[in-house]
């Protein structure tokens, strides 16, 4: 099942304290080039709990009503785990821009998770830039794709 990005839908976006930071950086960055965004917290740098944001992100891209999300936390573990339990979600951890590129191409990813301590910020905002709009490539990769779903 492919999702294609609605620009006239929102960009889903949470973390957890870590991530906070770099949330207000992304939402700044993207909504400079023209993309909405919904931010689903948290709110400041005050310590959380990461399921309490990515699960309102996840459910979001789930539903339709976001186009697609971004989840940031120190390692994106969290963020990643709790994500890809729902099960229309493919979140994908990416370090650098060329596994944001090749989570799109490739898995279909739909929500990019960020590990905020271990990347730049100038390596955030293009791999948010590549992920948003980069397109999954299909054929060999959707049959694949389609076997990731336990339902």
């Amino acid at each position: 099942m492919e999702f294609s990005f609605d620009t006239n839908k929102p960009i889903a976006i949470g973390g957890d304290h870590a991530g906070f930071a770099y949330k207000k950086l992304l939402i700044e960055f993207l909504e400079s080039k023209g993309w909405k965004c919904k931010d689903f917290g948290a709110f400041s740098e005050d310590s959380v709990d990461y399921p309490d944001y990515a699960h309102p992100v996840a459910e979001a891209v789930e539903s339709g009503e976001a186009a697609w999300g971004i989840l940031i936390c120190g390692s994106a573990n969290g963020v990643a785990i709790t994500a890809n339990k729902h099960q229309r979600i493919r979140a994908a951890i990416c370090w650098n821009e060329s596994v944001a590129v090749l989570a799109r191409q490739h898995n279909d990813a739909n929500i990019l998770c960020i590990p905020a301590r271990f990347v730049e910020t100038p390596t955030a905002l293009e791999m948010a830039r590549l992920f948003m709009t980069t397109s999954f490539e299909g054929g060999r990769h959707a049959n694949r794709v389609g076997k990731i779903s336990c339902a």
